[in-house]
C-alpha cells in the first residue's frame, strides 16, 4: 500500500511527540519504503521548524534546543526555535495579496515560519485546513472566517481571527486584527462633503463580508453632516449576479437617472469592480466626471488605474496582516496576557474622479 508524502508527514510527527525521537532506519521499514524517503520528510519538516535532525533520525525541536549546545552551532540552534504559524485567507487573487505580504515579513523578521492556504470562501474546506495545519504541529493559527468561528475557541493552538469583526455575543473571545470600514465609509463621506458634494449614494455589493460595516459608517457620517438622503434608498444594493441581469443593472440604471436629472453628485463605490462599472456607464452617458458627479471607490485594489483614476478608501491590508503576526507572536509568548481587538483605521487616496 502506498503511504502518500502528507500522511507520512503526520506519522513522523506523532512518533516524535510520542516517543521524543524517531530513527529513520526504523521507521522506514515500518512504513515499507525506503529510508532516502523517510530522510527526505524528515529534512521537509525540520525545515518548516516541525522536528530537528539528529545523526540518523528526528527529535523535537525543544530537546534539540536544550541538548545540542555550542556543538550544534547557530543554524542548527536557530531552526530548533523556529515557529510555524499557519495563515488561511478565503482568496489569494483580490485584496489578500497585501494581507498575505504584510504577514510573511512580519514573520520573517521573527524567524516564524508562515504556511498559507486558500479557504476559497469554502467553510468546510476552511475546517479541513485547519485540521490538517494542527495535525502537522503548528504552533498558532491566523484566519480569515467564512463560516462561523466560536468553534475556533477550542483549538488545541492560539488563533488570531484577521479581517472579521467580533461576534457581538463574544463573552471569553479571542484575539481579532480588522480594518476599520466602518471609519473608512466615514472618511469617504467627510472627504466627499469637504470638496462640495451633498447628494451621496452608496453603490454596494451587499453579499461582501465588509458591506454591513461600510454601510454603518456611510449612513452614520450621512446624518452627522445633515445630508438629506437624494433617492428614496441612498444604499444600492449590488448582487452578485453580474451584468445583463435586471437584478444587477436596476441599480445602475436608478443611479444614472439620478445623476442625469442632478439628484446625485457623489457616489462611494464598494468594491473597486463595481466603481470601474459605473464609471464605464457614466462615461457611455457622456457624464461628466468630477465635473456631473465625484466618485469615491472602496478597496483599492484597480482604482487608481482607471482612464479617470479614482479616488478610493484604502484598508492598511498590509499593516493588517503583519500586526496579525505580532498580535499571534505575543499571544504564544504569554499565553494569559489581556485579549486584543485591533482596529486598522483605512486611508484616503484622492484622486482625479473627487476632483481634487
Amino acid at each position: 500500500m502506498t503511504v502518500h508524502a502528507e500522511h507520512r508527514h503526520q506519522a513522523i510527527l506523532r512518533r516524535v511527540r510520542e516517543e521524543g525521537s524517531l530513527r529513520v532506519s526504523d521507521f522506514a521499514a515500518e512504513l515499507g519504503v525506503s529510508p532516502v524517503t523517510v530522510r527526505r520528510d524528515v529534512e521537509i519538516l525540520a525545515d518548516r521548524g516541525l522536528v530537528a535532525r539528529v545523526h540518523g533520525g528526528a527529535v523535537l525541536p525543544e530537546t534539540w534546543a536544550e541538548t545540542a549546545g555550542a556543538e550544534a552551532g547557530p543554524v542548527a540552534s536557530a531552526r530548533g526555535r523556529e515557529r510555524v504559524i499557519g495563515l488561511i485567507v478565503p482568496s489569494a487573487d483580490y485584496y489578500y495579496p497585501e494581507v498575505i505580504k504584510g504577514a510573511r515579513e512580519a514573520a520573517a523578521t521573527r524567524n516564524v515560519r508562515l504556511v498559507l492556504d486558500i479557504s476559497g470562501y469554502d467553510a468546510d474546506e476552511e475546517r479541513a485546513q485547519v485540521e490538517r495545519m494542527i495535525g502537522d504541529g503548528i504552533d498558532g493559527l491566523l484566519v480569515v472566517p467564512t463560516g462561523p468561528r466560536g468553534w475556533y475557541e477550542e483549538l488545541p493552538v492560539p488563533v488570531v481571527i484577521v479581517e472579521r469583526r467580533p461576534e457581538a455575543d463574544e463573552v471569553v473571545g479571542i484575539d481579532h486584527v480588522v480594518s476599520d470600514h466602518v471609519h473608512g465609509a466615514r472618511l469617504a463621506v467627510r472627504h466627499l462633503v469637504e470638496v462640495g458634494r451633498r447628494r451621496l449614494v452608496l453603490l454596494v455589493r451587499g453579499t461582501s463580508p465588509t458591506a454591513q460595516w461600510i454601510i454603518e459608517g456611510f449612513e452614520g457620517a450621512v446624518r452627522a453632516a445633515g445630508l438629506e438622503a437624494p433617492l428614496p434608498a441612498s444604499v444600492l444594493d449590488i448582487p452578485d449576479t453580474g451584468p445583463g441581469r435586471p437584478e444587477y443593472d436596476g441599480p445602475f440604471e436608478e443611479l444614472l437617472d439620478a445623476v442625469a436629472d442632478g439628484r446625485v453628485d457623489a457616489v462611494i463605490a464598494h468594491p473597486d469592480k463595481e466603481a470601474l462599472a459605473l464609471l464605464r456607464r457614466l462615461r457611455a452617458r457622456s457624464v461628466q466626471v468630477p465635473g456631473d458627479v465625484a466618485i469615491v471607490a472602496y478597496d483599492d485594489e484597480v482604482a487608481g488605474l482607471a482612464d479617470i483614476p479614482l479616488s478610493a478608501i484604502a484598508p492598511a491590508k498590509h499593516e493588517v496582516g503583519a500586526s496579525a503576526v505580532e498580535l499571534l507572536v505575543r499571544r504564544l509568548d504569554q499565553p494569559d496576557a489581556p485579549r486584543h481587538r485591533l482596529f486598522v483605521l483605512p486611508q484616503l487616496r484622492a484622486r482625479s474622479s473627487s476632483g481634487d
